[in-house]
């Protein structure tokens, strides 16, 4: 079993919740970003940060990280995920090489 954090745009998330899930049936933890989903929740800046840090603690636990380069985009705050997980000596592998194994 490998830990594997998924990183990559809000606008992707139904591309990583289907990753995650073919993932987990595969035998891995997966580790997802948490996005605000609720409209009617305000969260403050101060909560926003507090998420991004949780999300590079996921990026150390992990054996690797699955960029989710939908359309071959990868956006500010995933190029710092990668970054930092090359930084830890994380294994990086990205969505569109994956598809183009199918």
């Amino acid at each position: 079993m490998k830990i594997i954090t998924i990183c990559g745009s809000l606008k992707f998330q139904k591309e990583m919740m289907e990753m995650a899930e073919k993932m987990a049936l595969d035998g891995n933890c997966v580790l997802t970003p948490t996005y605000p989903v609720s409209n009617n929740l305000n969260i403050t800046d101060n909560q926003l940060k507090y998420l991004k840090e949780e999300h590079f603690k996921r990026i150390e636990l992990s054996d690797i990280i699955l960029v989710m380069n939908v359309n071959n985009y990868i956006g500010d705050s995933t190029s710092l995920e990668i970054g930092y997980a090359k930084e830890l000596g994380k294994k990086v592998i990205y969505y569109t090489d994956l598809i183009k194994e199918k």
